[in-house]
């Protein structure tokens, strides 16, 4: 285990004791089991028609806060929402892009006009009635990246005020060779936040950009055409005081097609300038001749959602708390698929994760009070851009500088037993070591994220966390298969990949009763095994020295360490 000394510190008793006193033992409680038939029946309830796919603000948002509410109430969890309740207002907005908007790049050649769903898949999240961009100069930026700390810029100095900014997706170390100096400066193949789209539309705004187009590349996104197209012009964010400062009037994606042809009408090969894009010489390039035009009507509401939180609180440091986290939206209703269905239940993703922190409450609160406060939270609005964590991360109940470490439940594997726990984002805190410790306990081991080019770390709840500091673990089914007792990994990434291309945010991501959750209640036992010993101990697991969040808890230290 990485162990940080610091001077104000007397830490030479730590560093010498025992594995047992650098994890300390769980209590009682903790030695219980995660019930696979209590897994079952709480997703099975939260994935029924009446709960209508759980959408933020949706049918199924008031009986799907009841039903966690009560559960809480049930485990005699105290609420920790504002003002003494367990839920916590999310005030959002909801877009939509009239179907009839009209899309188009004039150029040399003449109007290349931009169908939704075939070329281009586009949002805004400001409140406004209607969107229109007459004549906008594009400029392609690269993969878009401001890191001094890696000596990067990919915008050196050019004004994009008024401007439409073309990126690529993912890192610009992201398709390096070994010939190419940029290799392995953002981490190789693992993704770094500076290749989440959503960094790069935030850059485009920090750059007065009017708009921000990302190519698209199934392998640099992590997922295909299909999934960036199903928001249907649909856009969810908290709402804030003055969107126009935050947030881009059009943001979205060109299709891989779409974008050859552009950049081949403006006499650019665009192959050529994803290789010069990997150079930290690279300068912006406009698309001469090349201007965007949009006219688009927009509804929009605004409503709230709500996050539901509930605390075990700690009997002699009750400040410090340990967070145990999903989210419990999913898609709601959608069109008909091909066997009519229309409500998207989001059984996996993330009913059975809900069930799995119901689950780590109802153990953790059995017995004797732990020494710090257990909190957990379902979050809303996950699926619409992380937007309840965010809330959350931007008006916390808790003082997040004394937050020990968030662990989070997404999408849990439904195959059956595993030798291992598949972990996103390894290497970045020292959490690994208390999962490693945890797995072992069950002879088990941790295998790293399979695909960390899919940047999975990013895209999950713990984010928000992560993000302002907070050390944070994410297990997530999606980050490679596991090795099943029965088929080994080809069995494990046969389930990923099933899920992954047939039931992903699909109305057929629904309860099975074939589903074998063993393997599922052992990863929450990690969970639980895992937040028994943080919240009874007087550790603060810090980031690894090289991962990006490591300065932002260094500000902090002074909160947890007099």
């Amino acid at each position: 285990m990485n162990l940080r000394l610091r001077p104000h510190l007397i830490l030479s008793a730590l560093i010498l004791s025992s594995l047992f006193s650098i994890f300390p033992a769980a209590p009682a409680a903790a030695q219980d089991r995660t019930d696979p038939a209590r897994l079952s029946d709480i997703t099975r309830e939260l994935a029924s028609d009446p709960y209508a796919g759980r959408a933020p603000g949706g049918p199924g948002e008031a009986k799907t806060l009841a039903y966690l509410e009560a559960a809480f109430r049930k485990l005699g969890l105290e609420p920790a929402g504002p003002g003494g309740r367990f839920v916590q207002p999310v005030p959002m907005i909801r877009t939509q892009l009239a179907a009839d908007g009209r899309f188009a790049v004039t150029g040399p050649k003449g109007e290349t006009v931009l169908a939704s769903g075939r070329d281009i898949s586009i949002i805004t999240l400001l409140p406004v009635d209607r969107v229109t961009l007459q004549d906008a100069p594009m400029v392609f930026v690269g993969y878009g990246v401001t890191a001094p700390e890696r000596r990067w810029d990919d915008f050196k100095g050019v004004d994009l005020r008024g401007k439409v900014a073309v990126f690529l997706i993912n890192d610009p170390d992201f398709e390096a060779t070994a010939a190419d100096a940029v290799a392995g400066q953002f981490g190789g193949r693992a993704a770094t936040y500076y290749g989440r789209w959503t960094y790069k539309f935030e850059e485009a705004v920090r750059r007065g950009a009017i708009a921000a187009l990302i190519v698209h590349q199934t392998e640099g996104a992590g997922y295909g055409w299909s999934t960036v197209i199903a928001s249907a012009g649909e856009g969810y964010d908290v709402a804030r005081p003055r969107p126009e400062a935050e947030r881009l009037p059009l943001q979205g994606w060109l299709s891989a097609d779409a974008s050859a042809r552009l950049f081949s009408a403006a006499g650019l090969d665009l192959a050529t300038l994803r290789r010069q894009a990997r150079s930290a010489d690279f300068r912006p390039v406009e698309l001469k001749g090349m201007r965007f035009r949009a006219d688009v009507g927009v509804a929009h509401s605004r409503f709230d959602s709500h996050n539901v939180i509930a605390r075990l609180p700690g009997r002699s440091r009750p400040d410090e708390t340990v967070m145990v986290a999903a989210h419990w939206d999913a898609y709601g209703e959608g069109p008909p698929d091909a066997k009519g269905r229309r409500i998207r239940p989001g059984a996996i993703d993330d009913a059975l994760g809900v069930a799995g922190v119901l689950e780590a409450a109802r153990l953790l609160a059995r017995d004797r009070r732990p020494e710090r406060s257990v909190l957990f939270a379902l979050w809303t609005a996950e699926e619409r851009g992380l937007l309840g964590s965010e809330y959350f991360g931007t008006n916390p109940t808790v003082p997040l500088e004394r937050m020990a470490a968030n662990l989070t439940l997404d999408i849990l594997q439904t195959a059956g037993p595993a030798r291992d726990v598949v972990l996103v984002g390894a290497g970045q805190s020292e959490l690994d070591d208390w999962l490693a410790e945890a797995a072992r306990r069950q002879k088990r081991t941790v295998t790293p994220d399979a695909r960390p080019e899919r940047a999975l770390f990013f895209r999950a709840d713990h984010f928000s966390l992560a993000r302002r500091g907070v050390p944070a673990l994410l297990l997530m089914g999606l980050g490679g298969g596991a090795d099943l007792v029965q088929g080994g990994r080809p069995a494990g990434d046969a389930w990923v990949t099933a899920y992954t291309d047939g039931c992903y945010h699909k109305a057929c991501d629904a309860w099975s009763a074939d589903w074998d959750l063993r393997g599922a209640a052992a990863d929450v036992d990690l969970v639980v095994d895992m937040a028994s010993r943080l919240a009874n101990s007087r550790q603060w697991p810090d980031w690894r020295p090289d991962s990006e969040f490591r300065n932002l808890r260094e500000k902090s230290a002074s909160a947890r360490f007099r």
